[in-house]
């Protein structure tokens, strides 16, 4: 007993010693946030991560320790320098909050900032909202969803991608962010790597964030028409990696990636064996041929939806994923975990709505993109033409423009974007939704127009 004593008193001051380097690194780490964010640099410095990475695993073999123990140790160190020096970043939710307190004081506020279309519901969600009481849909249920609910999506989903979905493949959730929250958290373990292509929606690294997952970016250009480059994601791919998160079409740029690109991703992440997280929330919305993750039938793909987008149902907080029934059956434990259902008169209404002709919803939005783009053209902002979802992503090119603070002053003139650094390093880019009728966006663009000219 005394030689495993002597051992244990051993691994304490080890682990003491670590605690000690460890409050040294996090003290270092926010003088770093900190120049950062006086500089102008953005959080994330990937080639720096690189050097760094390479240099513990070259450390690794050197003691023969394990690389893939070391490299996750090293990417939770990184995460933990992620979210020191990402205390106050601002991002389209944040502009939002302070235009919703703007307006409680009796300031008007021309939301352009959010992707939450002003037209009402299908008609027959009104009449649903009436029936769910005598239909009895008020009791506790199962944490994947209503039966009946799961086999409608599963057929309305046949039909819409020409694949077989049964209601196996299904699980219903609180909107479709918590479908990205459930997949990244129940798949993915503390220490892994999942891919993200940005410019991309500020939920996915937050999500993967708050998990302990370390988030390996993938930086597009709008002069690259914002389309990766297959060299880029195999560059980063490691032992550690195991997914990788789409959006097409996408949030904030409305791009739709070539069919062959495409092809090419899913063929790497399946020579990989990488999950694939498919955010497919703007799929009623595109312009041009697209198509779904769903196609490829490849059993660790996780396809999200929702109805806030396509049926204007924002405030019912419902969603849907579609995966393989073994990883449903790993998200339904942690659905059950959190928030043990979604409310069943929720879920009675959204299945009524899929009966719905959301054509009309699809033509205002693609008549106010069109709209958008021209007025854009007209005062010379730099963009690529979206391919589907509801934003136009223009670059400001002013010397010394920063979004956040450009965000801000218009708030003051009443107008609320979307600043760029929300979707990665573009602290130079405004994200503008069309979520607005024809009037109000005009009205809008003309606010931001002026104050373009003032700057």
């Amino acid at each position: 007993m005394s030689d495993i004593n002597q051992l244990r008193n051993r691994i304490e001051e080890v682990t003491l010693e670590m605690i000690k380097m460890l409050k040294i690194r996090m003290d270092i780490s926010r003088e770093i946030g900190e120049i950062k964010k006086n500089t102008g640099k953005g959080v994330t410095d990937e080639n720096r991560e690189d050097n760094l990475r390479a240099k513990v695993i070259t450390t690794c073999n050197e003691l023969h320790l394990e690389e893939s123990i070391a490299t996750k140790f090293l990417n939770f160190l990184l995460n933990e320098s992620i979210k020191a020096q990402s205390d106050n970043k601002q991002t389209h939710l944040s502009i939002f909050l302070k235009a919703k307190s703007m307006e409680q004081e009796g300031k008007k506020i021309i939301h352009m900032e959010v992707g939450e279309p002003d037209f009402l519901p299908p008609l027959i969600v009104k009449k649903a909202l009436e029936d769910v009481f005598d239909k009895g849909f008020l009791k506790y249920g199962q944490a994947k969803g209503m039966t009946s609910f799961r086999e409608a999506l599963a057929k309305y989903s046949s039909k819409k991608f020409g694949v077989d979905i049964l209601q196996e493949n299904i699980i219903v959730s609180p909107g479709a962010r918590f479908s990205v929250f459930n997949a990244i958290t129940t798949l993915l373990n503390p220490g892994d790597e999942l891919i993200v292509i940005e410019p991309a929606w500020p939920a996915y690294k937050d999500c993967a964030l708050n998990s302990g997952i370390k988030v390996r970016t993938i930086t597009t250009t709008l002069e690259g028409k914002w389309e990766p480059t297959i060299e880029q994601i195999e560059k980063v791919i490691n032992m550690n990696t195991k997914m990788i998160i789409l959006n097409y079409p996408n949030n904030p740029t409305g791009k739709i990636i070539p069919e062959k690109l495409q092809d090419e991703i899913v063929n790497l992440a399946i020579k990989n064996n990488l999950y694939i997280l498919s955010d497919e929330i703007y799929s009623e919305y595109v312009f041009k041929k697209w198509k779904s993750i769903l196609c490829y039938k490849y059993d660790k793909s996780i396809i999200t939806q929702s109805f806030s987008k396509s049926h204007a149902m924002t405030g019912f907080r419902i969603g849907y994923a579609i995966a393989n029934p073994k990883i449903i059956e790993l998200m339904s434990k942690f659905e059950a975990l959190c928030l043990t259902n979604v409310s069943e008169p929720i879920q009675y209404i959204a299945m009524s709505a899929l009966a719905a002709d959301i054509s009309e919803n699809v033509n205002t939005i693609q008549t106010r993109i069109n709209i958008l783009i021209e007025k854009a053209k007209e005062m010379n902002l730099d963009f690529i033409s979206p391919d589907g979802a509801m934003y136009i992503f223009a670059r400001i090119n002013q010397e010394g423009f920063n979004g956040v603070e450009f965000a801000n002053s218009l708030l003051e003139k009443g107008l609320a974007v979307a600043p760029g650094e929300g979707f990665g390093e573009y602290k130079n880019f405004i994200r503008i939704s069309v979520c607005q009728n024809e009037k109000t966006l005009m009205e809008g663009m003309n606010i931001l127009d002026k104050m373009l000219r003032d700057k």
